[in-house]
């Protein structure tokens, strides 16, 4: 200890003595001098054994850290007390700021140290359920030091950003517009209904517990001694309890004793597509779908690796130029009401696997194709955030390998996205609607009315297939139209591409898909596990050639089942096909050999 003395900057909690450390406990028996603000002497005067006691009323902050200095100076161990915790708008910031005013140097001045406590957002929290489980901040509403301005800049940015937010300081006599506007700034960022937690003098011995909502908070006595907790767009209310979901139920299945992913598995990027690891990958792939040369045989990877090597900065560039919800001028609440509604009509947020959100996986229709209008049913007129419709988001295509939209089909589209809505053209060669929608099946009973192929977006099984050089070359397409009718629009552990190309040729490039087939000399090439993205990109490894056309679709529909059975949520099929050896009696190979195939197009 320095021979000038020591300040001991304690905070001792909420108040009640079973909360209060046993090191705050140990540092007032071996303090000579108390120094605190009058209610906070009292609640700990049963803790004291005779010490010299300095106490005074509120505005005095600054002349007892003045006089706990100046008492440290003369040799003493002097305790300033401050409930809660110290360094939360507490005690120990202003005696640091006057021991720097006096030129203080730790190794030489007087010794300090800061006793952490129990902070009322803890504590209140502790009353309320658990409210404060996942980012949170706290913001005092006193601007007796704070300019006004600056305080509203904070609620601003808390709530665009949807933090739990705990208000300290909220009202006081004086102060009575604060809290009013405070709960005004929320709203415009909030759902009313967000659950509000108010406690009073937690703790202590009127003690007070209130869960209500942020529409009605202001009919509720809230006074200094009340801490508000804010929840945030997925806070909920459960039994009289607040609760705001870390997560979890993102990965894992919280009534299963088996969960689906292991141990090993919980942490990878493909687990958690929310991750900036997983929008990067995506942005990754975007980059390079749009600049990769269609390269095949030895030198693919390498042109793969070259082109992620330039991708790779503008993918990063891209995730972190993307507009925040604050900055886009969206509420997040809205945004994750929206995206609930969204799941329940059969969409899917961009980037995310539907099944993975909402636990449903996309029903098929007779017809084949993913029954886009069931689920849009079971919605019913589904809404959005605060009454709007619902963002509803499906695939269109004229056909399996029909590339060719009528005018009358173009002119539908047009009319169904409006002003509102979006189309964005794909490399799978299908037309992606995001239209505002409260009635999903009467969209797509539009759109089949006009022939069109609706499928839904996600993780299913995508088939596609080539022109057949402009239906010249025809003989593969009933085998493109048996597996749309099948199996385009099932759910899969992972977006799945079926390619199917009409000749050795293989322009359209089946042989780098999931699953390629490849139609040549009166027979099917069956290649598997394509990579088309990445530093590791490789074509897909032929494993069979020559398989006569009514055994191609049940091979194929074999190896789905077998994928759809043992893959692991959001495991890629190159790695399914990998990991587990032997899919539909075809051996995945580590390195797969060459294969010289004669691509004449007259075979």
């Amino acid at each position: 200890m320095s021979p000038l003395g020591k300040l001991l900057v304690i905070g001792f909690g909420p108040g009640d003595m079973e909360h209060i450390t046993k090191r705050a406990l140990d540092a007032l028996a071996e303090s000579e001098v108390i120094i605190g603000y009058n209610t906070y002497v009292d609640l700990i005067r049963p803790l004291l054994n005779g010490q010299e006691i300095v106490r005074t009323g509120m505005t005095e902050e600054v002349s007892r850290a003045q006089e706990a200095v100046r008492q440290a100076e003369m040799g003493k161990k002097v305790a300033v007390i401050s409930s809660g915790d110290a360094g939360v708008y507490g005690m120990a910031g202003l005696v640091y700021e006057v021991l720097m005013q006096k030129g203080w140097r730790r190794e030489d001045g007087v010794e300090v140290e800061v006793v952490p406590g129990i902070s009322a957002i803890q504590s209140c929290a502790s009353l309320l359920g658990a409210p404060v489980m996942h980012d949170a901040c706290t913001i005092s509403l006193s601007d007796h030091l704070t300019p006004w301005e600056t305080i509203v800049k904070r609620v601003e940015a808390a709530a665009s950003a949807d933090f739990v937010i705990a208000l300290y300081n909220p009202r006081s006599g004086r102060r009575t517009r604060q809290i009013v506007e405070t709960q005004s700034i929320l709203l415009r960022y909030r759902d009313p209904q967000t659950p509000v937690g108010l406690v009073k003098s937690a703790y202590r011995e009127r003690q007070q517990v209130i869960v209500t909502t942020l529409e009605d908070m202001l009919n509720h006595d809230i006074g200094m001694l009340t801490t508000v907790i804010i929840g945030n767009s997925s806070t909920m209310v459960y039994d009289g309890l607040i609760v705001t979901p870390r997560g979890y139920q993102r990965k894992y299945t919280l009534d299963a004793t088996e969960q689906a992913l292991k141990p090993h598995q919980r942490l990878r990027t493909e687990a958690e597509p929310w991750s900036l690891g997983a929008q990067e990958d995506r942005a990754l792939d975007a980059s390079q779908a749009s600049v990769a040369p269609a390269v095949s045989g030895p030198s693919a990877s390498v042109a793969a690796t070259a082109v992620a090597t330039q991708a790779r900065p503008q993918a990063v560039a891209a995730v972190q130029a993307a507009p925040s919800a604050a900055q886009a001028g969206v509420a997040p609440a809205s945004l994750a009401a929206e995206a609930l509604s969204r799941l329940a009509a059969g969409g899917k947020l961009p980037g995310e696997a539907s099944a993975r959100w909402s636990g449903q996986a996309p029903a098929v229709s007779a017809a084949g194709t993913a029954a886009v209008a069931g689920a849009g049913a079971t919605a019913g007129t589904a809404t959005g955030g605060f009454g709007k419709p619902a963002l509803f988001e499906v695939g269109v295509s004229p056909g399996v390998g029909n590339k060719k939209f009528t005018a009358r089909q173009m002119a539908l589209l047009a009319e169904i996205v409006g002003d509102d809505g979006e189309l964005e053209y794909t490399p799978d060669h299908q037309i992606v609607l995001r239209v505002p929608c409260a009635d999903p099946e009467e969209l797509v009973g539009r759109l089949r009315d006009e022939r069109l192929i609706v499928m839904p977006i996600g993780d299913v099984f995508k088939v596609k297939a080539c022109d057949f050089c402009n239906m010249e070359k025809d003989d593969a397409v009933p085998v493109a139209e048996h597996l749309q009718v099948v199996l385009g629009g099932l759910q899969a552990p992972k977006e799945t591409s079926i390619a199917l190309n009409g000749c050795g040729m293989a322009c359209y490039g089946a042989v780098l898909e999931d699953i390629g087939i490849v139609y040549r000399k009166g027979g099917y090439d069956l290649f598997l596990g394509g990579k088309k993205f990445g530093r590791n990109a490789h074509a897909a490894q032929p494993v069979a050639e020559g398989i006569p056309g009514e055994q191609i679709t049940d091979i194929v529909e074999h190896i789905i089942a077998e994928y759809k059975e043992k893959g692991h949520p959001n495991e890629r099929f190159h790695k399914f096909f990998k990991r587990v050896g032997v899919v539909a009696s075809f051996r995945h190979e580590d390195a797969p050999t060459t294969v010289e195939v004669n691509a004449v197009c007259g075979d």
